[in-house]
């Protein structure tokens, strides 16, 4: 598929290819999905129910884990060592370059101070949450299945999750949903030493970090985007404004 150049100023295009190419996401970056040879989103059993859930690649989950292995045997702490996971679900254009589809991070520590998130912790085992991107519901792969597979109860199947396997799939619901485009997964261990997008604002945290670049990226690609927080959305059109303005 060819995507069209972002109407937007050259220099925040500038910093979203910078950024891309400092953390090499295009070269590191890993299918999401597992497929089959006709290239459709594997989907398998799951839970007591044995309801239907998207697989993870397999080279997906083991850069995950690796990430979140670092993260978690950082014996830094007071704002000095590794946050968590920034991660980006993404598509490529012609070109190469890097289509954001979802940007979010998995933080180091949960509710209550100085408690390790469950998002995190046991990743290797914990396929139900791991790192937001586990089979349960409440998390984006049991949450996209529920749009993306036949079979869950239709209280399970969000707008949210119904927009993303739209955006993600030609024939969604379905026993092997068809992606419209490949789709790749980056993550990487965030700390005080990671590149920011503005160089202003280094060392930069975690959640400031995920904030910017969806700022950016909402501007760049407001077509692609499956991200609803933090993003800049248009205002009213002209002749919206003034009808407002005569009530």
């Amino acid at each position: 598929m060819t995507f069209a150049s972002p109407a937007v100023p050259s220099n925040k295009l500038a910093l979203w290819e910078l950024f891309c190419a400092r953390h090499a996401i295009a070269q590191s970056a890993v299918p999401l999905f597992d497929c089959d040879v006709q290239g459709r989103a594997v989907a398998v059993p799951f839970g007591q129910n044995r309801r239907l859930v998207l697989r993870r690649s397999a080279a997906m989950e083991a850069l995950l884990v690796r990430q979140v292995e670092r993260v978690m045997a950082d014996p830094s702490t007071g704002g000095l060592g590794l946050e968590g996971v920034l991660y980006m679900m993404h598509w490529r254009d012609s070109a190469g370059r890097v289509l954001p589809l979802y940007i979010g991070r998995a933080g180091k520590y949960g509710k209550g101070h100085g408690n390790l998130s469950a998002n995190l912790v046991s990743i290797r085992t914990n396929t139900g949450k791991f790192a937001r991107w586990g089979s349960n519901y409440a998390y984006h792969i049991g949450d996209l299945s529920a749009a993306a597979c036949p079979g869950h109860d239709a209280g399970r199947c969000s707008p949210k999750y119904r927009r993303w396997a739209a955006r993600l799939f030609v024939d969604a619901p379905s026993l092997a949903p068809a992606p419209r485009e490949p789709v790749w997964f980056w993550a990487t261990a965030w700390g005080p030493q990671s590149h920011s997008i503005w160089a202003d604002f280094e060392p930069c945290s975690l959640a400031f970090q995920e904030y910017l670049l969806i700022g950016v990226a909402s501007e760049l690609f407001s077509g692609v985007l499956l991200n609803e927080e933090g993003v800049n959305r248009p205002g009213p059109a002209p002749s919206q404004t003034h009808a407002d303005a005569d009530l």
